[in-house]
């Protein structure tokens, strides 16, 4: 079976990640227009049709914006915690608010679609509820962490527990605190219920490498405290420091926050 993953966009503007096989996928939130999404997938052959379902990770406008169409005009399962779920419905983004599409799960409890299993675990972030998702296909385990402050024993278990992985790296610490933000949004951003940094990530990724791990996608980098090179460059810079040369033992790629990635299938 071939497995097939494909960021559509990542960061604070929109974030939506495809994980599928040859006849079916789901996605990892539904932050960018339906439109967009629409068109990147068709680009890639895949139908709409064939989207078995979504999984929301928090309820901030830039993880939710098209949930609603795909839920109530697509009749795709849409899946999150009851919080989650309530958080949705009272955002500004949702002009169509979810109803017959919305289904719960549970935080650590495992539900099956088709070949995937995927578990919902916490994550400290400022939603309303907030999780990453694990997914297991065939032998093949994704980790997904798109919005953390900080990186718990929780979290800690899933990232090293995946074979690939999609992990927050949103700033750079330097670009932050020189930056024009005003006080209290460096203080939300740098917060232990905000988001990653560059270099918290590096470290961690460096101290808790295994040889299973494949790939490394860095995602919701800031547009205004980032940049994918800088990046890219630091999570490289640490795992070297461990004796891990990237593009041999294995691979890191920094994706962008407004087009799709490559497209990548995996036997």
């Amino acid at each position: 079976m071939k497995i097939k993953f494909i960021s559509l966009a990542s960061g604070s503007s929109g974030n939506c990640y495809y994980l599928g096989t040859e006849k079916y996928g789901i996605l990892i939130d539904a932050g960018i227009g339906i439109r967009t999404i629409k068109k990147n997938l068709k680009e890639i052959n895949i139908p709409l049709s064939t989207i078995r379902a979504v999984f929301v990770t928090h309820d901030h406008a830039d993880h939710i914006k098209s949930v609603g169409y795909l839920g109530e005009k697509y009749n795709i399962p849409i899946y999150s915690t009851k919080e989650i779920h309530e958080g949705i419905n009272k955002s500004y983004c949702m002009t169509e608010k979810l109803s017959t599409s919305a289904h719960y799960i549970n935080k650590e409890e495992p539900i099956i679609i088709e070949d995937f299993k995927i578990l919902a675990f916490e994550v400290p972030h400022d939603g309303t509820d907030n999780v990453g998702y694990c997914i297991e296909i065939e032998d093949k385990i994704f980790s997904f962490l798109t919005d953390l402050g900080h990186i718990t024993e929780t979290a800690a278990h899933y990232i090293c527990k995946a074979d690939y992985l999609i992990m927050e790296a949103n700033y750079d610490s330097e670009m932050l605190r020189m930056g024009p933000y005003p006080k209290y949004l460096k203080e939300r951003i740098s917060g232990p219920n905000g988001h990653m940094s560059n270099i918290d990530t590096a470290c961690f990724l460096a101290e808790n490498i295994h040889e299973n791990l494949k790939y490394i996608w860095l995602c919701h980098l800031s547009k205004d405290n980032n940049h994918p090179e800088l990046a890219f460059k630091t999570v490289e810079w640490k795992l070297k420091e461990k004796g891990i040369i990237v593009g041999k033992d294995l691979q890191v790629i920094a994706l962008k926050r407004n087009t799709p990635s490559d497209f990548y299938e995996f036997d």
